[in-house]
């Protein structure tokens, strides 16, 4: 059973992750589970939530850099992209309520170090459910010991003192255009722009905010991203199967954040950009298949 500290979590419900082994210098398999029901990722249209996949690579992060790579408990892990793709019909909810098993085959690379420890590390991970392909996903991310996270944090680095600097939380902007039925679930609010909404940043939230941070999390922005890509699509049912996300800076917490969803040319693709003092922090283009397709059996698509 893989620790919650290892993968930064203090909820041990909350860890995916089951095991992991070495299968060379720096290639590993790990595999995890995707609970039936989970009270936030909420499976929809059939299908097992795909933010599953996103918290599923990203407990990996932590778990090799502590167990691999030699990085101590308490250095800070920062994203500098991360982005995948899923097949849908793999993703299905089996009907006899049991958990998804997986088996993730990750690859590092770029792995560069100061002195003993890895401070930046890329990864390509191939993700099977059953022996069967389930999605790709890749990732680069920086290590920063907790001194050097302090200095550039500045002010910001005491988590406590951030959080409760963190601004009032706006009403949700609704619920099924969101892909939600629960209220607190909702990560964005309304604006008197279309396709504009605020980041509802609510530190109280038990997932998304799982332990107390200095800014928002990386997950919360990718929560935001497919809200607002759903939204784009609404009243159609629609599915996400990809997301390519670049974290630009930190989203702080004691400042509005704005998020602005556009549809690109290439049909089914959004791109999301995140906004805080008028600089973009984050940005997601966000793939969508419509629920016809995405949940459709082969002999359905077939036909």
């Amino acid at each position: 059973m893989v620790s919650a500290d290892h993968t930064h979590k203090t909820n041990q419900d909350e860890v995916l992750l089951r095991d992991w082994r070495r299968t060379g210098p720096d290639t590993f398999t790990v595999t995890a589970a995707w609970p039936a029901g989970h009270r936030f990722y909420v499976s929809r249209l059939g299908l097992h939530d795909p933010l599953l996949l996103s918290e599923t690579v990203r407990q990996t992060l932590p778990l090799l850099s502590h167990g691999a790579y030699q990085v101590p408990f308490g250095h800070q892990l920062l994203w500098k992209d991360f982005g995948w793709t899923l097949d849908p019909e793999a993703a299905r909810v089996d009907g006899d309520g049991g958990p998804a098993e997986l088996e993730l085959y990750i690859t590092c690379h770029e792995v560069t170090y100061r002195r003993d420890r890895a401070s930046a590390i890329s990864l390509g991970v191939e993700v099977e459910r059953g022996g069967r392909p389930l999605a790709t996903a890749h990732s680069r991310f920086t290590i920063q010991d907790r001194t050097v996270y302090n200095r550039l944090r500045g002010s910001y680095a005491d988590a406590a003192a951030a959080t409760a600097r963190a601004v009032p939380l706006p009403p949700p902007a609704g619920l099924s255009p969101f892909g939600r039925d629960r209220f607190e679930d909702v990560v964005l609010a309304a604006t008197d722009r279309p396709d504009h909404w605020q980041l509802r940043v609510d530190t109280t939230h038990p997932v998304l905010f799982d332990h107390v941070v200095d800014h928002a999390p990386g997950m919360l922005l990718l929560e935001a991203a497919r809200q607002a890509a759903l939204a784009t699509a609404h009243p159609r049912p629609t599915a996400v199967t990809g997301m390519e996300s670049d974290f630009v800076r930190y989203a702080e917490m004691d400042a509005p954040c704005f998020l602005h969803a556009e549809r690109l040319a290439d049909p089914g693709r959004v791109r999301v950009g995140a906004r805080q003092h008028d600089r973009e922090i984050f940005s997601s283009v966000v793939t969508l298949a419509p629920a016809s397709t995405a949940t459709a059996t082969p002999g359905d698509l077939a036909a």
